[in-house]
């Protein structure tokens, strides 16, 4: 039964008509059946290919999403500049995007980001400005840098992905009616990390207001945020500690386009990076994925949520981005034995780290 709706939903997904160059191509990715941890819980657990998307990530439905918005507003003219603080992928969704429509692309981010990422946003004719990374409370924090800088600018908007709701609502329009309909509205439960809140805010929202509050939505958590323990003792905030090796995922605080949802979400999962990362190589290995560790983490997430729902139940998650960008550091021995993680990998896996 499971592997007969996966093949209805690849059969489904792929429109029959071209689309309206790079802005056309977002969305409307792939739900994939992942049948080897379906059939070890006895659920049916499935990823959103976004991966797929023309950008390479789940950030181009933001990206897109947000630029839209400000055309639509008319905060943003023709040949303008769009700038943002980002960890990565918004950054290459916002220069795709830019590039499609003709405006110029400034991107802030924290200096801690793989060296893939900034290339290809170089790559792509935006202008690049690593960063220190510190707290956002801190005024050098690259969101308040990229504000700025577009403040002193004619004809510029700072998109703001945080806290601009226009990111949830691209969520709410595309992500939750599409995974709804390649369930056939029978889906238990939704699961998936959030940095700025859109994705789960957004397709949240949507996902329970259909199903009339019965699909269950987690967040997902990688250590060094908040948010876990932000939902498990009702909403006290506590000081951020720690760090985690995915990058774009967790949060010190609770941003508006997660405010829009938080209240509403059904429980939170922390997940170690040593589950991440072992599962990383997992899906290589068994599903012929190659995915990014964000990804990975709500793939862990989401068979932990399926057996909480119990046998028979089905639960999709976000497959946020491939493995191609953090490729140097995921599979490199030196580096997965820098950050003690190279135990974590069942030895049978290992052999896919071949980078030293």
């Amino acid at each position: 039964m499971a592997s007969g709706l996966g093949r209805q939903i690849f059969k489904r997904t792929f429109a029959s008509r071209p689309v309206d160059g790079f802005t056309g191509a977002v969305g409307n990715t792939p739900l994939i059946y992942l049948k080897g941890l379906s059939e070890k819980t006895g659920c049916r657990i499935f990823g959103k290919a976004e991966f797929q998307n023309p950008g390479g990530s789940v950030k181009d439905r933001a990206a897109l999403g947000i630029v839209l918005d400000a055309e639509k507003r008319g905060r943003i003219k023709p040949g303008g500049t769009i700038v943002e603080g980002t960890a990565g992928n918004t950054g290459i969704g916002l220069a795709h995007v830019c590039r499609s429509r003709g405006y110029r692309c400034v991107i802030f981010m924290p200096n801690s980001q793989s060296q893939e990422k900034i290339d290809l946003l170089r790559m792509l004719g935006a202008e690049v400005y690593p960063v220190p990374a510190v707290a956002y409370e801190n005024p050098k924090n690259y969101n308040h840098q990229a504000r700025e800088f577009a403040e002193e600018l004619e004809n510029a908007i700072w998109t703001d992905q945080f806290d601009n709701t226009a990111n949830t609502e691209a969520h709410y329009q595309t992500t939750g009616p599409e995974i709804w309909e390649q369930t056939e509205g029978k889906l238990d439960g939704f699961i998936c990390a959030t940095g700025t809140g859109g994705t789960l805010a957004g397709t949240g929202r949507f996902l329970k207001e259909k199903s009339g509050g019965k699909t269950q939505v987690w967040l997902a958590d990688p250590p060094g945020s908040v948010l876990h323990s932000y939902v498990t003792s009702g909403g006290k905030l506590k000081d951020r500690t720690g760090s985690s090796i995915t990058e774009g995922i967790g949060q010190g605080r609770i941003t508006d386009n997660l405010r829009t949802f938080v209240n509403d979400v059904s429980g939170a999962l922390h997940i170690p990076d040593e589950k991440s990362i072992a599962m990383v190589y997992e899906m290589l290995d068994t599903e012929g994925l190659y995915l990014g560790a964000s990804s990975a983490l709500n793939v862990v997430a989401a068979v932990e949520l399926a057996q909480k729902l119990g046998k028979g139940s089905t639960v999709a998650t976000i497959l946020c981005d491939g493995a191609y960008r953090y490729q140097s550091r995921l599979f490199s021995k030196k580096w997965l034995q820098a950050k003690g993680l190279e135990n974590s990998i069942p030895e049978h896996l290992r052999k896919y780290a071949v980078l030293d």
